[in-house]
């Protein structure tokens, strides 16, 4: 069998121009051509052609380099800096400047700010291709790690047992550096015990600042590295990070808003992000779907007092768990009398408030204990079955209806493969499972980019290159 054999030394006809050396159907064409369509005024990115000084590269190259080389996994400086000298789309793409790392990581922090809007003008592109209808909206969330550390994270009672074996170690490297002094045998000693002196009364002020900002801040904890991240917790452990979420539009599946918060769960944030999200579309969206993680009534009834449909299970709905015979829910509440009515015909009338946001039913003394379900349906003898009423019980039984409902089933259904998929394509195929640049603001330039790369790249999938090229081109 032959083989096809490389040689090095063969001497070729190389393309006369770096525009030749990418096809006209390349991906990498639309990402040049859409950062050409960014408006860099309204996202921030100033530049003036008659600046005095050494020359800059220009701001829209740079923003090109970082979009492109997230979209294929390369996000960091150094690698995109390589990237410039041997990727020949690179090449392509700045036009054969070569800017180093060091100057790759001034801009992309300089303009944090800035990149956090780069997925609203996309958004909007999407929009006039009329791939977004916005009528459907699913939010989901994900944790990703920080650039920091759980070593440095901090509470106040690990800062004042840290502080305590500081104290001793100082105490105990002071008394070997008199007896080393007395003795006068071991000089070297004394300058190591002298510089690890100086290390711990670095480290006891650092502990100190920091028990003074948590103070400041009333925080539980903070992390010395990123203060803005938190212990975050998943299927993989623990560690410092932060919670990404997305507003996925139901049509074809693209972002039309990302944010990244510093909470451990979902918990009160569909209303807000939604509301992000409706300020970039320019129409009213009608349904907005999530999981139980996002199930805090309170919030989810801003979304329904504004006329939205809400798609949301209950923790219990989400666990597909079948109610028993004496399930709360098997209970019927009769709203004129302000009681429930049990199976067996036993009524359970009001007895206290629990709070401001429940109340208490129970039957009277010794019915329970005379019924032939005792046992069954409750073992307290003396007060009988209770049952907890909410405030706004009948939005919770509404919303459970509403979820049950054989269309918000099926809509329940594409949250997966619509939600869920933008994560996946983020952490795996991209490789970001963690964030670069620290602090909140950073987490949403980066959050802005990722978002942005997946749309791209569905665009890609959605038109083509050739057609996506000459839509935007107009």
């Amino acid at each position: 069998m032959a083989y096809r054999l490389g040689e090095r030394r063969q001497i070729q006809m190389l393309p006369p121009s770096i525009e030749e050396y990418i096809s006209a159907d390349d991906p990498v064409r639309v990402y040049d051509s859409f950062v050409d369509q960014l408006d860099l005024w309204e996202v921030g990115i100033r530049w003036d052609n008659r600046q005095v000084g050494p020359p800059e590269y220009e701001p829209r190259a740079m923003l090109k380099l970082l979009v492109y080389g997230c979209s294929y996994g390369i996000r960091s400086s150094r690698k995109l800096e390589r990237a410039t000298y041997h990727n020949v789309s690179f090449i392509w793409l700045l036009g054969g400047l070569k800017p180093d790392h060091k100057t790759i990581a001034e801009f992309r922090r300089r303009h944090r700010e800035s990149l956090a809007m780069v997925l609203r003008q996309c958004a909007h592109l999407c929009i006039e291709l009329d791939l977004i209808a916005g009528s459907t909206l699913f939010v989901d969330g994900s944790k990703l790690r920080a650039n920091a550390s759980l070593n440095q994270h901090w509470t106040e009672a690990r800062c004042r047992r840290r502080l305590e074996q500081i104290e001793r170690r100082i105490e105990e490297i002071l008394e070997e550096c008199e007896r080393a002094d007395a003795s006068e045998s071991d000089a070297g000693s004394l300058v190591k015990l002298e510089a690890e002196l100086r290390d711990r009364e670095k480290l006891k002020n650092k502990v100190r600042g920091v028990l003074a900002r948590l103070h400041e801040s009333e925080q539980v904890s903070m992390n010395s590295t990123d203060e803005d991240c938190i212990r975050t917790r998943d299927r993989h452990g623990s560690h410092a990070g932060y919670n990404l979420q997305m507003v996925v539009d139901g049509k074809e599946g693209l972002i039309i808003h990302s944010d990244v918060v510093n909470d451990n769960n979902d918990l009160g944030q569909l209303a807000e992000q939604v509301e992000r999200a409706q300020g970039t579309l320019s129409v009213a969206a009608e349904t907005v779907c999530a999981d139980a993680g996002y199930c805090q009534y309170e919030d989810l009834e801003k979304l329904d007092g504004q006329g939205l449909r809400v798609i949301v299970p209950s923790k219990t709905q989400a666990g597909h768990n079948t109610p028993g015979p004496f399930a709360k829910s098997e209970f019927e509440y009769e709203s004129e009398s302000d009681v429930y009515r049990c199976p067996a015909g036993q009524i359970l009338s009001y007895r206290r408030p629990i709070g401001e946001k429940r109340k208490e039913y129970r039957t009277g003394r010794g019915v329970c204990r005379q019924c032939g379900h005792f046992g069954e349906c409750t073992t307290d003898r003396k007060n009988g079955r209770l049952l907890v009423r909410y405030v706004n019980e009948e939005f919770r039984e509404r919303l459970a209806a509403t979820f049950e409902e054989p269309d918000s089933q099926a809509i329940y259904r594409l949250r997966r493969q619509k939600a869920e998929l933008p994560f996946g394509h983020i952490k795996r195929n991209l490789g970001a499972d963690h964030f670069l640049l620290r602090r909140l603001v950073g987490g949403r330039a980066e959050a802005s980019l990722l978002a942005t790369c997946f749309n791209l790249a569905r665009l890609i999938t959605l038109i083509g290159v050739p057609t996506l090229l000459q839509k935007l081109a107009h």
